[in-house]
């Protein structure tokens, strides 16, 4: 993966996805999740590359980031939560697309992890 439209279409893939453009800054173009309306990719142009900032679980960031060079804390974003894929060619398809879902499921199953601390 290498363009925005790969991204898009993938994070479009799942289930209740929609793509938003919140800022006046047309760069900046997200993948939502419909039921809580959280992003879980957001795609923008830096350095001549697109970006992905993707949400990731701590126990996992250290490990991306480690295994590709073009995986850095997240930009615009908490450093401990999000990573930053530069989509330079550098990292196979399989693992942006785990990326990707692994943030999605993050985003997905947030509300359901309050919840269920709550009743806890």
């Amino acid at each position: 993966m290498i363009k925005r439209e790969e991204v898009l279409n993938y994070g479009l893939s799942f289930a209740d996805v929609y793509v938003d453009t919140p800022f006046r800054d047309e760069n900046w173009v997200l993948l939502r999740y419909r039921k809580n309306k959280k992003a879980f990719a957001w795609t923008y142009e830096r350095n001549g590359h697109i970006w992905v900032n993707v949400k990731v679980d701590p126990e996992w960031r250290d490990f991306w980031r480690k295994t590709y060079a073009s995986v850095l804390p997240g930009y615009h974003q908490n450093k401990e939560h999000w990573n930053s894929i530069i989509l330079d060619g550098t990292i196979p398809d399989r693992d942006i697309q785990r990326m990707i879902s692994e943030s999605y499921d993050l985003i997905a199953t947030a509300g359901k992890r309050n919840i269920k601390q709550r009743n806890a």
